[in-house]
């Protein structure tokens, strides 16, 4: 018997009495715990503003497609511009922007691995017609989620403009 061989024997017929006296006997692996619940969304406001209060249970777009997975910041803005006109087709305009708009709104979203929202910050609160804000958040939540963006670089998050007519309806300037 080769020398190895004697080793292992050996360490095996030590090993045993050690860890049968020390009652160290297999034991089935504990069950997985629960998945903790996704967190909020949390939205944020620029400083002296107060932040806007979630809209209760928004009617999610019915029909829209799986989002592409994406690559890079600008397919993420284009297929979120887009996403955002689907979810919302009476609330938006895909017509040329008038010269004269109600307020635009600037916000950045930051999003999750699977393109799922997790915050928005406001950039540029409206000037004119405080209520667009929420309608710009409520769209946002409505088009999400914006595609599987662990292929590309962080930071996950896009910056939109939304440019509001004086019909209080939106066009994201991404597809102006």
């Amino acid at each position: 018997m080769p020398i190895v061989d004697r080793f292992k024997r050996a360490a095996q017929w030590l090993i045993a009495p050690v860890l049968a006296a020390c009652g160290a006997a297999p034991r089935a692996p504990a069950p997985p715990a629960a998945p903790a619940p996704a967190p909020a969304p949390v939205v944020t406001a620029v400083a002296g503003t107060p932040a806007p209060a979630a809209s209760p249970a928004l009617p999610k777009a019915v029909g829209m497609p799986t989002p592409r997975a994406v690559r890079t910041h600008d397919e993420l803005r284009r297929q979120a511009a887009e996403r955002l006109v689907m979810a919302n087709p009476e609330g938006s305009f895909m017509t040329p922007a008038p010269a004269h708009l109600l307020t635009l709104i600037v916000v950045d979203v930051e999003v999750k691995a699977d393109g799922s929202v997790r915050r928005i910050n406001v950039i540029r609160p409206p000037k004119f017609g405080p209520e667009t804000l929420q309608m710009a958040i409520d769209a946002i939540h409505r088009a999400a989620p914006f595609g599987d963006v662990r292929r590309m670089p962080e930071p996950w998050k896009f910056t939109e403009t939304f440019l509001f007519d004086e019909d209080r309806r939106f066009k994201p300037r991404s597809l102006d």
